[in-house]
């Protein structure tokens, strides 16, 4: 019988495999149809996950320079530079970001842009 310490050692690993499993299916997602935003974004956010803010802040950057119009990306890009100590590039992606979301009518996505720019900022 295995113990629940062991299955807790053990648990990191499984949702290493599991995360891995996510990051090649998005990825096959992606080579059948590479301009996917939505599939782009959730790919991005695995990376995150698997702390390659490099490569998500790539597939992030992509998306909105193909898509400017596509919000979500744009609260996570900041984020991630905002966790990375690097505050002047979070504003701007912050600002463009609530820009779009006006410019689209998304007024939940503006309001959790301007609440984490405010966060920032004062």
């Amino acid at each position: 019988m295995v113990s629940v310490s062991r299955l807790m050692e053990a648990k990191p690993e499984v949702s290493k495999i599991k995360r891995l499993d996510r990051v090649e299916k998005l990825k096959e997602f992606l080579r059948e149809n590479p301009a996917d935003s939505f599939v782009q974004h959730a790919l991005a956010l695995e990376y995150i996950k698997a702390g390659d803010d490099t490569t998500a802040q790539k597939l992030f950057e992509d998306i909105l320079q193909r898509e400017p119009s596509y919000v979500g990306s744009y609260y996570h890009l900041a984020k991630l530079f905002e966790r990375n100590g690097n505050n002047d590039e979070a504003i701007k992606w912050y600002e463009k970001g609530m820009e779009e979301a006006k410019k689209a009518g998304e007024n939940h996505a503006y309001n959790e842009l301007r609440s984490a720019y405010e966060e920032l900022t004062f």
